[in-house]
This record gives C-alpha cells, structure tokens and sequence, in this order.
C-alpha cells in the first residue's frame, strides 16, 4: 500500500506509513484511514476516488506483481516484511507491524490467525493493538477472519489436525 501511495503522490518516500489488517488478496482490509504520509492523513493529501483506487490496487497488488514477472511469485514484498520483521525482534526495537498472529479475544475473535498491527520485539508479537474501526472496516475484517475460519474447518473436516 505504501508503494502505491508513493507512485501515486510522487514524493514521501520512507515517510509513508500505510496500515492494512486480515489476509491478503480480497480478504485484506486496507485502513486508509490510519495512513499516513509524514504525519499527515492520507485523506488530507488524496482524494477519496484516489484512496480507493490505491485501496483496490493493494487488495490486488501480488497479482499485478506476478503478472509483471510472468514467473516466480510475488516475493518481493514477503520478504522485505520478513527482513523488517527480524529486524525488529533482533534489535528489540518494539516497532509496530501488520503481522498475522493467534487472536485471544482482541476484535472479538479467539482461535484463528489474522493480521493485526502488533508490536514486535525481541520477545516475538509482544502487544496487539486494537484499533477503532469503522462499521465498514469491521464487517470487512470479519469476513476476512470467516475465510481464514473456514479454511481451518475444511481441514479439521479432513484430519489434518491428528
């Protein structure tokens, strides 16, 4: 999302600070409204038809990855959140990340994986935030936290738990 902002604003490199939630693809839940470009709110630099378009080009963004790259996968991105994130908990800078982990009542959810913004340290996932979400917002994460559910029920269905 950050990237998209920057190419579309043209400046704000390093600066841009774009929080998403849930999983990837048409699960993710994009927040602009926790975005921010060196302290300004997204909403006072774009506007709302320029924020959803970059809304609807992160949902998409490994697709538009992988087709430029006609082979491979989208790795770019996985691995420099990976780096981030060993970063963090090396350094033990307590940084907050958007990472997927086990929720345990926050959001109102307990035993399934989302992505949340955490804070992260040499302890691992050492605070989860929770953030004030719009109705909207709301119902999106909960439909992405049902399709991470319904996968878990699939492969319970199927044993795959022993």
């Amino acid at each position: 999302m950050a990237h998209f902002i920057h190419e579309k604003i043209g400046y704000g490199a390093g600066q841009i600070r774009a929080s998403v939630m849930g999983g990837h693809g048409d699960d993710m839940v994009p927040l602009p409204k926790f975005s921010t470009i060196a302290g300004v709110p997204l909403s006072d630099i774009l506007s709302e038809d320029e924020i959803m378009e970059i809304v609807e080009r992160t949902k998409h963004g490994g697709a538009e990855i992988v087709g430029y790259l006609k082979t491979g996968s989208a790795y770019y991105a996985p691995a420099k959140s990976t780096a981030l994130m060993v970063e963090a908990i090396l350094q033990d800078t307590k940084q907050i990340h958007p990472c997927a982990v086990m929720l345990d009542g926050e959001y109102g959810y307990s035993d399934v994986v989302s992505g949340v913004p955490i804070a992260l340290g040499a302890g691992g996932a050492e605070k989860i935030f929770e953030m004030t979400l719009s109705v909207s917002q709301k119902r999106k994460f909960a439909h992405s936290v049902a399709s991470v559910q319904g996968m878990i029920d699939v492969l319970k269905e199927h044993n795959f738990f022993g």
